[in-house]
């Protein structure tokens, strides 16, 4: 009855207003799509239909009133909680680029690729630790404010340089953005916890590219200072013990190729990829 009411009673004005309502929470959404937010809101969301659900149908009068309080708690909270995502929000509405991602062509990730394999093949020559992470879906803004600001291309010497013991810039990661530059240097990245470590040994660089492929959809390139070892981070497992042409082969499955929609080669090389890494986890387990 209530839906019928609303729908004679539905104007003009009425449906404007519920459009714009929708786009907001829309531009929302779009904002935040892809990043920690998502998982935290989703928590909370969640945690409240529950609670509702439950002192609804059980007639809970304490735990209503107790879920109408959290709301307003709640009102002050969120602004607090999620003060970087509002932060970027009006910072992205300001200069009108809300709803624009950038995202390097494929030719451009190309090239990025056979630079990143040339100065990952000469770092693990010299023995100079790096740490290249390229951003996908999931925004780094939070971890490129860590660092220094550098926003220029991509390129062998550059990397290079950036990554000699000599630098200032050395100590952190390079964080390659979705248009193809290098945004930020020596940024500061999440460690993942030992007990999820494949190999306890690892230090705090292999630490750092698993932190961060755990809380996001980043590839991420990891040269050993000690061993000159180049492995790939990337969903939270490690691919260790790579050279140049196994690295540029892995980089080009997850990073190169334009996979909207994902072509045949890709996926096969991905499955390929899994298959592998997969066989090598349960020789460790055994």
């Amino acid at each position: 009855m209530e839906l019928i009411w609303a729908l004679q009673n539905l104007t003009p004005t009425a449906i404007i207003d519920i459009l714009i309502v929708a786009l907001f929470f829309f531009a929302i959404s779009f904002f935040i799509r892809g990043t920690q937010a998502v998982a935290l809101l989703r928590g909370i969301l969640l945690l409240i239909a529950a609670v509702a659900l439950v002192s609804n149908s059980l007639q809970l009068l304490a735990l209503r009133w107790l879920l109408e309080n959290l709301l307003t708690v709640l009102a002050i909270a969120i602004p607090i909680i999620f003060q970087p995502e509002i932060r970027r929000l009006l910072e992205r509405l300001g200069q009108g680029t809300l709803f624009v991602r950038t995202q390097a062509p494929e030719v451009v990730r190309l090239r990025i690729i056979e630079d990143i394999c040339q100065a990952a093949e000469r770092l693990a020559e010299r023995r100079h630790g790096a740490l290249v992470v390229l951003e996908r879906n999931s925004g780094l803004q939070e971890y490129i404010r860590t660092g220094i600001t550098v926003n220029a291309e991509v390129s062998p010497q550059l990397l290079l340089t950036i990554f000699s013991p000599k630098t200032e810039l050395h100590d952190g990661a390079v964080i390659i953005d979705r248009a193809g530059r290098i945004a930020a240097a020596a940024a500061v990245l999440p460690l993942s916890s030992v007990r999820n470590m494949q190999a306890p040994k690892l230090g705090t660089r292999h630490r750092a590219a698993l932190g961060l492929s755990e809380t996001s959809d980043a590839i991420v390139v990891v040269i050993s200072e000690e061993t000159g070892r180049i492995s790939i981070a990337q969903n939270g497992r490690l691919i260790a013990k790579l050279d140049g042409k196994r690295l540029r082969t892995i980089l080009n499955a997850f990073y190169g190729l334009d996979r909207r929609p994902e072509d045949a080669l890709a996926r096969r090389v991905r499955e390929t990829l899994n298959g592998v890494l997969n066989r090598r986890e349960r020789r460790e387990r055994s």
